[in-house]
């Protein structure tokens, strides 16, 4: 069986976040025994270790959904969808506000993140994104007092062109893959700006466009 680029870097991200998670959780774990053995588990250097592996934990599953295998069309937990994104920006300057109460399917939640991910771009000094689902459309918006943007990135992702920019940074890989994402499912994000306000809008592949 042959895979085209992107679907073998999905399978390498997946088995990165799949092999990373199990040490970090021993790590969590181990901390766990060492609190029980009579080490203080509430001193600032095991707070301290403890909130960096839940940050990393969190992290990862995260990521695991957002750079994971394209297609999966299996129903994901709208409550899981929803504390994963919270987690993962736990202590950041970004607030995530999920408001979809219905499973997604798994390929629609990794849009989601995705689109997330784009967005986080713009907010230099933090903000506020909001998923929600518009009728037929996934929504997702960006609302910020200041919103930054780069044109080159975004023209890419609504111009129905799957190949990336040829000088893409790594922390803008998340455009490539949900322009690669959205072409091989033959959907065109738009992008809508005002103010204070930056959305993407994605019709949902399961529904009538």
């Amino acid at each position: 069986m042959r895979h085209d680029e992107s679907s073998l870097a999905a399978l390498i991200g997946s088995r990165i976040c799949h092999d990373l998670i199990n040490p970090i959780g021993a790590i969590s774990n181990g901390l766990e025994l060492v609190g029980m053995g009579g080490a203080a588990p509430d001193g600032p250097e095991m707070s301290l270790i403890q909130q960096s592996c839940d940050n990393a934990t969190a992290r990862i599953r995260f990521f695991r959904v957002a750079f994971g295998s394209a297609g999966d069309v299996r129903p994901f937990p709208a409550p899981q969808a929803r504390r994963t994104l919270i987690d993962h920006y736990a202590g950041m300057r970004v607030l995530p506000d999920w408001r979809i109460g219905t499973d997604l399917r798994r390929d629609v939640t990794q849009l989601a993140y995705l689109c997330v991910l784009c967005l986080e771009t713009a907010l230099p000094q933090g903000g506020r994104i909001v998923v929600e689902t518009c009728q037929t459309d996934l929504v997702v918006t960006a609302e910020a007092a200041s919103l930054r943007s780069d044109g080159g990135l975004w023209e890419m992702l609504t111009t129905g062109g799957p190949e990336p920019v040829c000088d893409l940074r790594p922390a803008d890989v998340q455009f490539a893959l949900l322009a690669r994402l959205c072409d091989d499912m033959d959907i065109l994000p738009r992008l809508s700006r005002e103010e204070a306000k930056m959305s993407l809008r994605i019709a949902l592949p399961d529904q009538p466009r």
